[in-house]
């Protein structure tokens, strides 16, 4: 369950990122994932494709890499450091 739900917000955020730069696709995206997202990046990807099925960062090219700090105060989460777009 908690993974849908960072995938959810997740998803919302690309999109909304995508359409305010009018674009047609995602074709890239970076993520930090925290130490305790439960999330390792093969793991991450796989929830990725089924979670932007349908959506502009379908197809996207996921770069992913896992936090080690349990300190880090987002170590529980996702987060998106860059969304590369294809605008017309």
């Amino acid at each position: 369950m908690h993974e849908r739900a960072l995938m959810t917000d997740l998803m919302r955020e690309i999109e909304e990122l995508a359409r305010a730069d009018g674009a047609t696709r995602v074709t890239k995206i970076e993520v930090s994932l925290g130490a305790l997202s439960h999330f390792t990046p093969e793991h991450f990807r796989e929830h990725f494709v089924d979670a932007s099925r349908g959506t502009l960062a379908e197809g996207a090219e996921v770069a992913a890499t896992l936090a080690t700090s349990i300190d880090d105060p987002r170590a529980a989460g996702v987060v998106l450091e860059s969304v590369e777009v294809e605008v017309p």
